[in-house]
């Protein structure tokens, strides 16, 4: 995996939304674009990041509308990035430093240009795990 960069493990499809999105409409999107998370923006501005898990927990969980709720509301603030010249285990182990499962990728310029994911790391370094398999069969539905 150490041979790896960042740029050949992640995935290119990004989604973005405002901070003012509803959670049913984010849900759809990340529905139909078959991805488990959205990028939340403020206008230019990154303002967080939202997974198909924040929702659940964050939101329905909390028995909150998801036709009322914004991903603003629920949207983790602290961005985490990576540079896509990075390799493989830099991205494995910044993930266990910040207990994320999922990584923003830049260019030079701090640009997004994808997202990494526990799961693309798992194909890449296990193709035979549990965790391999399922990511992969979600990303070929």
């Amino acid at each position: 995996m150490t041979s790896y960069r960042v740029a050949d493990l992640m995935t290119r499809k990004v989604v973005y939304l405002s901070a003012q999105t509803n959670l049913d409409e984010a849900a759809r999107a990340m529905a139909d674009a078959d991805i488990g998370d959205i990028v939340v923006t403020d206008g230019q501005n990154l303002y967080g990041m939202v997974t198909d898990r924040d929702i659940v927990v964050r939101a329905v969980a909390e028995h909150k509308d998801p036709a009322k709720t914004t991903l603003g509301s629920i949207a983790t603030r602290e961005i985490v990035m990576i540079e896509q010249s990075s390799t493989g285990a830099e991205a494995a182990r910044l993930m266990r430093e910040r207990a994320v499962r999922r990584v923003l990728v830049c260019d030079v310029d701090r640009q997004l240009v994808g997202i990494i994911s526990l799961g693309d790391l798992a194909q890449q370094l296990d193709p035979s795990s549990a965790l391999s398999e399922i990511s992969e069969a979600s990303s070929n539905s």
